[in-house]
């Protein structure tokens, strides 16, 4: 099987401890929750390689409650320099300037950029961008959709000439649906070619609603995209996640989805926090050499924590129990 993306040599990695096909790293969480003395929270955040090490927007939500996002450097992937100031964006004229808040960013680059996107505040959530080359200018672009909407993640390439987008429609508050769709654009303006991809509901650790986590990965087999579900319990939200592989050429059609999860929230860092039992992957370190994989993900909205696998195994393993298609 190839994975079409760079190699990364100095990627954190551990060797798997027992069968789990993800396995949690011996050091979580990497950030935690009093990283910054402002911070009250710093979870559901974005890593990408960049020069000799690594490069990230991160969740920060301040002892204020409010939630912004903060960019930061690390040269292994484990230990993290992270502003103390938020993202001040610079705004073009004839952009939009509205900021209410911000939260659970990714980060990919497409081309010669590295493009954010986040849950932006804009009348109720929405889905903002914002490109920068360094992660010290960040240039914001329009709103990609209209509110309501969470979980926005562009593909690492365009897809028929256009650039790519799944997102989750939802509503104002903490959203008891939320299915997952396709759109396109020709310059990350306007968006249309909206296409439904994977509803909520096809198993119950995902019966509540789903959304996109990392960036999808480029194999022969097809874009292979984690993504969380979320079941209600009688004690409230459990948030896991599982993976999917969609069609290289039409990304909105499933070719494979996991009927069982692959993470659910087990150690005490992802069930006790601000939101207990949510393990929630935004970010996904991929060798394109090996297929290791290396997943950041939010635990508890509290913290971050890394995780590990590999690209094959979790595709033979969506081969073999997928959800009926």
């Amino acid at each position: 099987m190839k994975v079409y993306t760079d190699p990364v040599m100095n990627m954190p990695w551990e060797d798997r401890q027992g069968s789990e096909l993800i396995w949690r790293s011996a050091a979580n969480p990497i950030i935690k929750r009093d990283h910054l003395p402002t911070s009250n929270s710093i979870f559901n955040s974005a890593v990408v390689p960049f020069n000799d090490g690594f490069a990230g927007v991160f969740r920060c939500d301040n002892k204020a409650r409010e939630m912004r996002i903060h960019a930061g450097f690390s040269s292994d992937g484990y230990k993290w320099d992270i502003n103390p100031e938020p993202i001040k964006f610079t705004v073009p004229p004839g952009v939009l300037d509205h900021f209410d808040f911000a939260y659970d960013p990714r980060v990919i680059k497409i081309e010669d950029k590295y493009y954010v996107a986040w849950c932006n505040g804009y009348h109720g959530p929405t889905i903002g961008l914002a490109y920068t080359y360094d992660f010290k200018e960040f240039i914001q672009l329009e709103n990609a959709l209209l509110p309501y909407n969470r979980n926005g993640v562009l593909f690492p390439r365009k897809i028929n000439g256009n650039y790519a987008m799944l997102s989750r429609p939802s509503d104002a508050g903490h959203t008891f649906f939320g299915n997952m769709f396709y759109s396109e654009s020709p310059d990350l303006t306007y968006w249309g070619k909206h296409r439904h991809v994977l509803s909520a509901g096809a198993s119950p650790w995902q019966s509540l609603k789903i959304g996109a986590g990392p960036v999808p990965i480029e194999t022969d087999e097809g874009w292979l995209v984690f993504y969380h579900g979320v079941l209600l319990s009688c004690n409230g939200y459990v948030y896991h996640y599982g993976a999917m592989l969609l069609d290289r050429d039409e990304p909105w059609k499933v070719l494979g989805a996991t009927k069982e999860y692959l993470m659910s929230p087990q150690t005490i860092y992802e069930c006790v926090g601000d939101v207990p039992n949510v393990v929630f992957p935004c970010a996904a370190i991929t060798d394109g050499n090996t297929g290791r994989i290396a997943l950041y993900y939010g635990a508890a909205d509290t913290c971050t924590c890394l995780a590990f696998c590999y690209a094959d195994e979790i595709i033979k393993h969506i081969k073999e129990n997928s959800i009926d298609i």
